[in-house]
């Protein structure tokens, strides 16, 4: 970025710097805070699956007496956590958080736009990444994986992308929408032998601790312990199901609502819009579809929660923020929505009564899935071929 266009600097920090201490910052902020006060939960689920998984324990049981809730990720996520669970709690769990936060900026870091818009995207995510923070969620680093899948491809690099959408996918299944990257791919001969080579590599890795006779046996259980959280997600008054698919079912106080006409047609207008193969020379188009999946990934998920919405905040953010003119009415609108009832809307920053009114009807997932049409919508009919980004040199401009 040329020194005209460089923003001014506080204690010879850039304000994109300054932003990225922050997610830090929020991250050690919310280690203390669970760590000394014993509220940890959520990290003790995923340090246990290390050893449960070394001393041949299923991990989709309910532990009581370890911890609450059950543990629902893949047995390739005992690699990830390996290094941490093998440390004392307070440093792994330090590492945990700090993490997330780190693998995330990394990943906005690699998008193609200027700082100016790097930091905007950042503080306009903070409210959902404090959230999943304070959860101590892995969706941060989930998010971070689909959108380094597709930067990766980008810079012609299949090693990479292929790597973290399948060790993603091997994790919290959320991350095979990376696959989609693959229409982008210079080279997909490569990026199909690498897909393969890290499948393989990547289903089998864990081995090193389990052995292979349990491993296969976990691939069984985790795929039973899915269909059994996805039936029981499907309520009309729990924190899950925070979809369209939820929505629509509080929305008519039917439980019985099936998932599949929604999946059916979300796939149809998702898959159309990859028959626009002239559009695919516009990086905006490739950015816009990145945008769609992250969206995607949690609107049509039933094991959408409150710290999930990370993903999905990320994709809807990018994409106002790619616009040539990112501070429309609309996207002001749709950005307050966000901001205050996406972010802040399950927290206490509402009373109770109210609270309970969005849990019950999952208003959290209003915006998000507006702004998925929205999108969806421009896939299909926008021309994108003559679109500008705000890339480096340039500057988004305010209406």
């Amino acid at each position: 970025m040329s020194e005209q266009l460089s923003p001014k600097k506080f204690l010879n920090l850039t304000g994109y710097q300054w932003t990225c201490i922050l997610y830090v910052a929020v991250a050690i902020f919310c280690w203390q805070l669970k760590y000394f006060r014993h509220i940890d939960n959520n990290y003790l689920i995923f340090r246990t699956s290390f050893y449960h998984f070394r001393d041949h324990v299923n991990l989709y049981l309910h532990y009581p007496k370890e911890y609450y809730d059950v543990y629902i990720y893949g047995p390739a996520f005992t690699i990830l956590i390996a290094p941490l669970a093998l440390m004392p709690e307070w440093l792994g769990f330090f590492f945990w958080e700090v993490g997330n936060a780190a693998i995330f900026l990394w990943a906005i870091n690699t998008l193609p736009f200027n700082n100016r818009t790097k930091t905007a995207i950042l503080l306009l995510c903070a409210i959902e990444f404090a959230n999943s923070s304070h959860y101590m969620q892995f969706n941060p680093t989930i998010a971070a994986i689909i959108i380094l899948s597709f930067t990766f491809v980008r810079r012609k690099k299949a090693f990479w992308s292929t790597f973290f959408t399948v060790f993603g996918a091997l994790m919290k299944i959320y991350p095979i929408v990376g696959l989609a990257f693959f229409v982008f791919s210079k080279n997909k001969v490569q990026y199909i032998i690498w897909s393969f080579v890290w499948l393989v590599i990547l289903l089998c890795l864990p081995a090193i601790i389990s052995g292979p006779e349990f491993l296969i046996q976990t691939y069984k259980d985790w795929f039973a312990a899915l269909s059994s959280k996805n039936l029981t997600n499907q309520s009309l008054t729990t924190g899950f199901d925070w979809c369209i698919m939820g929505v629509t079912r509080r929305l008519f106080q039917d439980s019985s609502i099936p998932n599949w006409p929604f999946l059916l047609s979300g796939a149809a207008i998702f898959g159309a819009s990859l028959l626009r193969f002239k559009q695919y020379v516009s990086l905006k188009f490739q950015l816009q579809v990145m945008c769609s999946l992250l969206l995607m990934v949690v609107i049509f998920s039933t094991a959408s929660e409150h710290p999930t919405f990370i993903i999905a905040t990320a994709g809807a953010v990018i994409y106002m923020m790619m616009q040539e003119n990112p501070f429309t009415p609309f996207n002001i609108a749709m950005l307050v929505l966000l901001l205050v009832v996406t972010g802040l809307g399950p927290s206490d920053a509402f009373p109770k009564p109210a609270r309970i009114w969005m849990q019950n009807y999952a208003i959290k997932a209003y915006p998000c899935i507006i702004i998925w049409f929205k999108i969806a919508w421009e896939l299909l009919f926008k021309d994108f071929t003559h679109d500008k980004l705000p890339l480096e040199g340039q500057q988004p401009v305010a209406a």
